[in-house]
């Protein structure tokens, strides 16, 4: 196995997601097999109990295992399915040496960090590697390894000396490490400064690590002056520094690396030459320049919670682009905070209330996204309420979904206290309630995760059509509250289709209104199993309804 590990320098946020994600695809365009590993060295078992204003969103994966939303940007740019496995975190590490240990697995030795938690980090990492993750049989050619955070981190210490070892034991043509940094230009002298750079390369070296690539992370392209002193001051030949500079989109990322010959240098390093093919990213090309050249938009309201950080939402808006893409659209998603469209608003903050209103008004399409609480649920709910009477194409995910039929339930069956016990656990009308196998005192990996198999009831429903006639969908799910299966038939009787069940054929997968443009709400995640070249059927079906053209492409 051939290791790729891309780190961290200066600051966090520079990207080393996206890059460790390009550098996949190049050597995918070159015709190797690529897996990949995320490294995050937080004491959380997962991500699943992290807030999203701190982490960003959680990104689920086919085995329901809750990651970073890194692992979603692997996926979409290598069109893999990861496992639980590939997201390593100290937890994980910790509670398995911890566990070794209760059961005497360590003969009564002293368990210490180096060598007993560095040893278990290289065991992960080296049998995870071998995992195939592209639906092909035998191991992948090469793994790339992001390690989260910035060197120098003290919760990163045993990580990069457990690389350090595994660097050493499969040798230097087995090793490729490339370091992200940043590159800034202070707005007074208007040079572009190498120095947080030395001092970062300076810190690897000290923990053992010395890199063979630095990519350098700038607003402008580096100059060749900037280049020569960071050859000479952090030993890295001109020619495997990296510049990854702004660029319009995330796809011009592969491109940029093709085009500096990255490719090579890593395949020389890696001792892949002899095997590699020169790289074909003319699809990659053709997605960059088609997203660069768009210039009719489409507009979509994103009614949330967590609207304050757009990485909340990342698959979501990852999703949309794909969707938008296929339509010749670009995606203007506007942002509303599900609070201000709340009566109570109206009071404490009107300008807000009325810019949130009049930006609702003015979309082409709704989408309400998942989340948990009852912060902006009204507001939630008066959205969906509008693109319901309005006949606004509207997209409920998770939560969404939820709302929906609470809305549903207050304004068409009358039950004006209609809730979810999430909300309000004493409502006299509970059309969503919490699950029954669901855990009331755990809260990690105890919510219903994973690919789950959801039963479409009927193939003239419009879900069924934009999955091609099929009869079942096998989509991913992060839930702990469900449709209440007792209102069922008074809610299909009062017009909503409840369209998709799960295998047991109680719990209520989607709902959709007959005589609606496009009103869907579905319990699953369908933003996660999107991709740049496959969008998600249900988001394309979303982008076509805003802009009338959804029969058209059903009768295609």
């Amino acid at each position: 196995m051939k290791y790729v590990l891309v780190t961290g320098g200066v600051v966090s946020g520079l990207g080393k997601g996206v890059t460790a994600s390009s550098i996949g695809v190049v050597l995918e365009a070159c015709g190797l097999r690529v897996t990949s590993i995320k490294i995050d060295p937080y004491l959380n078992t997962d991500a699943g109990t992290m807030s999203p204003f701190e982490h960003g969103e959680v990104f689920v994966l086919d085995d329901g295992g809750e990651v970073d939303l890194d692992l979603g940007n692997y996926e979409r740019f290598l069109d893999v399915t990861l496992t639980k496995d590939n997201n390593i975190t100290t937890g994980k590490i910790y509670q398995s040496v911890l566990e070794k240990e209760r059961k005497g697995d360590y003969l009564g030795k002293t368990v210490q960090v180096v060598p007993h938690i560095t040893d278990a980090i290289k065991d992960w990492i080296e049998s995870v590697s071998l995992i195939p993750v592209d639906g092909k049989e035998g191991q992948a050619d090469v793994c790339v390894i992001e390690l989260g955070g910035t060197v120098g981190d003290i919760e990163s210490m045993p990580f990069i000396e457990a690389l350090r070892q595994l660097s050493f034991s499969v040798g230097q043509e087995n090793f490729c490490l490339i370091h992200v940094s940043l590159i800034p230009v202070l707005g007074v002298v208007g040079e572009q400064k190498t120095k947080p750079t030395q001092h970062s390369v300076r810190e690897l070296r000290a923990l053992g690590l010395t890199p063979h690539f630095l990519a350098c992370r700038s607003a402008q392209p580096l100059l060749e002056a900037t280049k020569a002193k960071l050859s000479q001051f952090c030993h890295v030949p001109a020619a495997n520094i990296l510049n990854i500079h702004d660029v319009p989109n995330i796809w011009h990322v592969p491109l940029l690396l093709r085009n500096q010959n990255a490719h090579h240098s890593i395949l020389k390093q890696l001792n892949l030459t002899s095997v590699a093919t020169a790289p074909d990213l003319d699809s990659w090309t053709k997605m960059a320049e088609t997203f660069d050249n768009l210039a009719d938009h489409v507009k979509i309201a994103m009614v949330g919670k967590y609207v304050g950080l757009t990485d909340s939402y990342l698959s979501v808006v990852k999703a949309l682009l794909h969707a938008c893409i296929a339509c010749s659209l670009k995606p203007q998603i506007e942002w509303i905070a599900a609070s201000d469209l709340e009566d109570e608003s109206e009071k404490s903050t009107p300008e807000a209330h009325a810019a949130a209103w009049k930006i609702l008004k003015s979309a082409e399409c709704i989408l309400v996204p998942g989340g948990f609480g009852d912060r902006g649920v009204s507001g939630m709910v008066l959205a969906a309420k509008y693109a319901r009477e309005n006949k606004v194409p509207y997209l409920g995910i998770c939560l969404g979904m939820q709302i929906a039929v609470i809305e549903f339930a207050r304004s068409v069956l009358g039950l004006e206290r209609a809730n979810s016990t999430e909300f309000d656990a004493q409502t006299p009308d509970p059309v969503v309630i919490f699950m029954p196998e669901g855990s009331r005192t755990h809260m990690g990996s105890t919510m219903r995760l994973g690919s789950r198999r959801t039963l479409l009831q009927s193939r003239d429903s419009l879900t069924s059509k934009l999955y091609g006639d099929v009869c079942y969908v096998d989509e991913r799910h992060r839930h702990r509250y469900e449709v209440n299966p007792e209102v069922a038939q008074v809610l299909e009787e009062a017009g909503l289709r409840l369209v998709g069940k799960d295998d047991t054929g109680k719990r209520i997968e989607v709902i959709e209104l007959h005589d609606h443009p496009f009103y869907v709400g579905v319990q699953f995640h369908p933003e996660f199993k999107s991709r740049p070249t496959r969008p998600s059927p249900l988001f394309l079906g979303f982008i076509l309804a805003a802009r009338k053209l959804l029969q058209t492409h059903l009768s295609s």
